[in-house]
C-alpha cells in the first residue's frame, strides 16, 4: 500500500494544489492530513494563495482517499464544510506489522508521546518542520508543512510504501529516508 502524509496545508489553495498534483504523480492510494488544513492560526502569517473555499472544494473531490486527525486549528466549523472525518485527535495505521499513531502534534508530541509499544512509529506535525528521530522505543516522524514551512525547511509531503518512509518536496524530490 502507497500512502501520501501531510500537514498544515493552512488554507492555502496554491499549495493544496501542488500537493494534490504531487498525489495524482505518486498514485497514493491513500491521502493522510495530519490536520490544519483551512485557517492559518493567530501564530502564522498568511500563507502564499490563502484561499481556504478553494482548499475545502479541492479535498472534497478527493473526500473518498482521505484520512485526516483534527488540528488545533481545526473547530467544528470546519466539519461542517468538509465532506470527510476532521474531528478525531488521532488515528491508528497498520501496514505489514508497522502500527502508527497519526495524530496532529498539539496533545501528543514527541515530548510528550501517548502509550506506545516498543518499535511503533508516532506520526506527527504542527512544528512545521520534518523530523525522523529514533527516540529508543519508537520512532517521531513529521512530514513538515506543505504551506508554511519553518527552519529553512522546504514544503513537502511524506510517502510511507512497503515499510519505508519517504519525506520529498512538492516537486517530487527526495529529501530524507527512513527504511
Amino acid at each position: 500500500m502507497k500512502w501520501m502524509i501531510a500537514s498544515d496545508l493552512h488554507g492555502s489553495a496554491f499549495y493544496t494544489e501542488k500537493l494534490l498534483k504531487a498525489f495524482d504523480l505518486e498514485q497514493a492510494e491513500r491521502l493522510v492530513l495530519l490536520g490544519d488544513l483551512l485557517y492559518h492560526g493567530p501564530r502564522n502569517d498568511l500563507p502564499q494563495g490563502y484561499e481556504p473555499k478553494k482548499v475545502i472544494a479541492m479535498l472534497n473531490e478527493r473526500k473518498h482517499k482521505i484520512l485526516c486527525v483534527r488540528g488545533n486549528c481545526e473547530a467544528e466549523v470546519d466539519q461542517m464544510v468538509l465532506d470527510f472525518p476532521v474531528l478525531a485527535d488521532y488515528c491508528i495505521l497498520c501496514d505489514g506489522g508497522q502500527t502508527v499513531y497519526a495524530t496532529h502534534g498539539h496533545l501528543f508530541s514527541e515530548d510528550q508521546p501517548p502509550k506506545l509499544q516498543n518499535g511503533d512509529i508516532l506520526l506527527c506535525g504542527h512544528t512545521h518542520i520534518p523530523a525522523c528521530t529514533d527516540k529508543g522505543t519508537y520512532w517521531y516522524l513529521n512530514p513538515g508543512s506543505v504551506s508554511i514551512p519553518k527552519n529553512g525547511s522546504h514544503h513537502g509531503y511524506m510517502i510511507w510504501e512497503n515499510g519505508s518512509f519517504l519525506w520529498k518536496d512538492l516537486d517530487g524530490n527526495v529529501i530524507m529516508q527512513k527504511d
